[in-house]
């Protein structure tokens, strides 16, 4: 695979068509927001998303991306680590002078155009405020150098072209199933969408409609209205576990191999706050693209799928944070199926069910002969 070098400016350009005079802004996400002041952490190695936003996007910014398309602004602001993917976080910031700042009233109220680049996904919560004040932004949380040589060097316009045929070519399915397999023994989970139509995450951000992109872009993705059966999951450090779903949401984690007290918490949480259980999420990769080892990019690979569990409104869905019993728990979690992320699962098939046939639209992880033609279509 190769992809053109980095070009801020052909990124911009490509998902915002920013117009002369919008002003644009990046957020940053530090433990300690205070060490924006005078850039200090920059000295800290343990901050290598942090360093890259300052390194490329605002130094790039500065050194001739905001004077090349006209745009204004180009400050950096720094705001409170969430600890969770799109938690809602603290309104209060810092600017580089060390000054205290309102989120709301200091950079949504005052930017066109709002770039974040943090450790952990803030699309939920940015999106809600996009939509209530009015600006447009991207989220690129997890940037790393794989990243930035691929998922952001590609071409928007083509990955808008392909997401929408693999999007058309999957629209309004009443459901689908995913077969897994997993130490000798298979599973199937089912997920109801009852005719919806799907949506594409295509990087693009234009106009006047307030929104945010996810960068990398390139999914089709559903959310839910009802789901059942089993599937295998990996966690993080390598446990492996089964989860047992029904009417929508995982009831029950059971442990296969690994850390028993993981299992074991994951469902006292599963049964002191059930919403964090639900389903809201299923997506499909549209890109051919390098294993990054971030899920904001190797999520968007084609072949791969992901289901997600918790917040939903920033999809379409129904759930909000105000609709969990703890508010750390609001999180919106993908859980990615991948050769690389899940070596220990395999996806032999997934199946599309629409106006009564059955489609096979991915084969082990490789897209079938349906979407193959879609592709080519």
């Amino acid at each position: 695979m190769q992809f053109p070098p980095f070009d801020l400016v052909r990124l911009l350009k490509t998902v915002f068509e920013p117009q002369i005079g919008e002003r644009i802004a990046i957020l940053i996400d530090l433990p300690d927001p205070e060490k924006i002041q005078n850039f200090s952490f920059l000295k800290d190695p343990s901050f290598p998303i942090q360093n890259r936003a300052h390194d490329v996007f605002y130094q790039g910014l500065k050194n001739g991306a905001m004077k090349t398309l006209g745009l204004e602004g180009g400050e950096i602001f720094a705001y409170q680590l969430s600890g969770g993917s799109n938690l809602d976080f603290s309104d209060v910031a810092y600017d580089p002078h060390g000054k205290k700042i309102s989120l709301r009233a200091d950079v949504y109220s005052q930017y066109d155009i709002i770039l974040c680049i943090s450790t952990y996904s803030a699309t939920a919560p940015l999106t809600a405020f996009a939509k209530e004040i009015g600006f447009r932004g991207a989220t690129l949380h997890g940037v790393n150098d794989i990243i930035l040589a691929s998922g952001l060097a590609v071409d928007y316009n083509q990955v808008s072209i392909q997401a929408e045929k693999l999007r058309s070519s999957m629209t309004k399915a009443d459901f689908f199933e995913i077969d897994f397999i997993m130490e000798g023994k298979k599973y199937t989970l089912k997920l109801n969408c009852d005719g919806q139509e799907a949506q594409k995450s295509h990087g693009l951000c234009r106009g006047k409609n307030p929104d945010i992109a996810n960068l990398p872009a390139g999914e089709v993705y559903f959310v839910p209205t009802d789901a059942s059966g089993e599937f295998p999951h990996r966690y993080e450090e390598g446990t492996l576990a089964v989860m047992e779903v029904s009417a929508g949401k995982i009831r029950k984690s059971t442990l296969i191999r690994g850390d028993a007290k993981l299992v074991e918490a994951h469902n006292l949480k599963l049964q002191t706050d059930p919403v964090t259980g639900e389903l809201g999420e299923l997506g499909f990769g549209t890109q051919i693209l390098p294993v990054s080892g971030k899920d904001i990019q190797d999520e968007k690979i084609l072949g791969t799928m992901h289901v997600a569990t918790g917040r939903s409104d920033h999809l379409g869905g129904h759930l909000t944070p105000d609709k969990f019993a703890i508010p750390v728990n609001a999180t919106h979690d993908d859980l990615l199926f991948s050769p690389t992320k899940t070596p220990e699962i395999q996806v032999p098939e997934v199946r599309m069910f629409r106006d009564q046939k059955s489609i096979v639209i991915i084969q082990n992880y490789q897209p079938a002969a349906y979407l193959q033609q879609a592709l080519q279509s």
